[in-house]
């Protein structure tokens, strides 16, 4: 229950704060929402309604959200001219966390990406997603339930910083020129360019992260994913920096098998199997993607580059049914700025159908809800996805692969996790 504020007759909200000891969300946070392009409504409609029946679930009423719906997207610009409103920007920095369904991106022209531009802006320089199998969804994989994994993938810098020169333009005319004449390089005038900056600061964050969450989540091993044999000083700086800062900030409780000492490797030996430390380790890139579908229960935490950890998270969903339903966050841990999200695109053919699997977005309400510090609300959530997942009642994605399934819409789908909470 909510109490009102007498002149306006608008609920009162407790705000969101960063502090020392980590993140206070109060009984009734106010939280901005953007439905979302597409099907984006018909998927925030079933998530918004098992996200609040299972806070009123897990603490008998003591706890709500105060829902702050702003606007992004197609409708924004519709309404606004812009694709992402100033006001909209300032409410997800205000309130620190924030959700959001598909966001269209436009096409010739106007902002780049809608869902890069929050992650830039905010400095959210995580992108967190866990990727896990529930049993009964349809997978291509002969062995789904070992895939269970989660992707820490650095989300400000790489090739997704937007550094580009059209080709034959007088600016990427002008920077090959100077390339040729500094470096020795070779680049013709017909020629795109893009930098891809990889530093320190940023390689050294992401990885802290990664660390702390698995040891925070008594996980076995956190893997460094890079191409550093080819891109030694982007990819391979990457690989190196992630290592040392294990041992400098986490040595006690890491063991490190890059091969770098003999000390290591003999206590990689005795610790590596057992538990007490947590292992972190690298891998090439290309060559992680062919195991996560052989060998898939030899990683568990993956910390890589931006443009990695782009495509291994979305090969990995697809492991475990899809993106429709491999929910999704981007985080920055230390001003507490968070945007859950739905990993998948807007399907607009979809659109308005009361089709669409609104699994994505559930399930990243329920991440939502463990960061806010409500892990019960959470776990309430995950069990009744898993639960009416279980009972082959599913939406049309799942169904058309699953022998007995009933076809739900995406409404009735979510009344049944509903009433499948507890």
């Amino acid at each position: 229950m909510f109490w009102y504020d007498a002149a306006s007759f608008t609920p009162m909200a407790d705000p969101i704060t960063m502090t020392a000891r980590g993140l206070v969300a109060g009984n009734h946070p106010r939280i901005p929402f953007i439905e979302g392009d597409g099907i984006g409504p018909d998927i925030w409609r079933a998530a918004r309604a098992v996200l609040d029946a299972a806070v009123a679930k897990a603490y008998a009423g003591r706890r709500a959200v105060a829902w702050e719906q702003v606007y992004a997207g197609e409708q924004a610009f519709r309404d606004t001219g812009e694709w992402l409103p100033a006001a909209t920007e300032q409410a997800f920095r205000d309130r620190l966390v924030g959700i959001k369904g598909p966001l269209a991106t436009p096409v010739g022209g106007g902002i780049r990406s809608l869902n890069v531009a929050l992650r830039q802006r905010l400095d959210l320089y995580v992108c967190l997603r866990p990727v896990r199998w529930f049993p009964g969804v349809p997978s291509p994989v002969r062995h789904p339930e070992l895939v269970d994994m989660v992707v820490f993938r650095e989300n400000t810098e790489d090739v997704y910083a937007g550094y580009e020169l059209a080709a034959g333009t007088d600016g990427a005319v002008r920077l090959a020129d100077f390339l040729g004449r500094e470096y020795g390089w070779r680049i013709g005038p017909d020629t795109g360019i893009g930098i891809k900056p990889v530093s320190r600061a940023a390689s050294e964050r992401l990885v802290r992260a990664a660390l702390r969450w698995a040891i925070d989540h008594g996980r076995r091993s956190v893997t460094l994913v890079h191409k550093g044999n080819i891109q030694k000083y982007t990819e391979g700086a990457f690989r190196q920096w992630g290592y040392d800062l294990a041992r400098r900030e986490f040595g006690d409780r890491v063991t490190c098998l890059d091969g770098a000492a003999d000390a290591d490797a003999a206590a990689a030996a005795a610790t590596a199997t057992d538990g007490s430390r947590l292992v972190v380790k690298d891998a090439i890139a290309d060559s992680v993607f062919q195991q996560l579908l052989t060998r898939p229960e030899e990683y568990d935490v993956l910390a890589t580059t931006n443009l990695n950890g782009d495509y291994l998270s979305d090969a990995l969903a697809a492991q475990v049914g899809g993106i429709g339903i491999a929910p999704g966050a981007n985080i920055n841990y230390v001003t507490g700025h968070a945007v859950f999200e739905a990993t998948h695109g807007t399907a607009p053919k979809y659109a308005g159908k009361d089709m669409a699997n609104p699994c994505s977005l559930i399930l990243s309400g329920a991440m939502m809800l463990d960061y806010l510090g409500w892990p019960e609300a959470a776990r309430l959530v995950e069990e009744a996805v898993a639960r009416t997942i279980g009972e082959r009642f599913v939406t049309y994605d799942f169904a058309r692969a699953m022998e007995g399934a009933v076809q739900a819409s995406t409404s009735a789908f979510g009344e049944r996790v509903a009433g499948n909470l507890g």
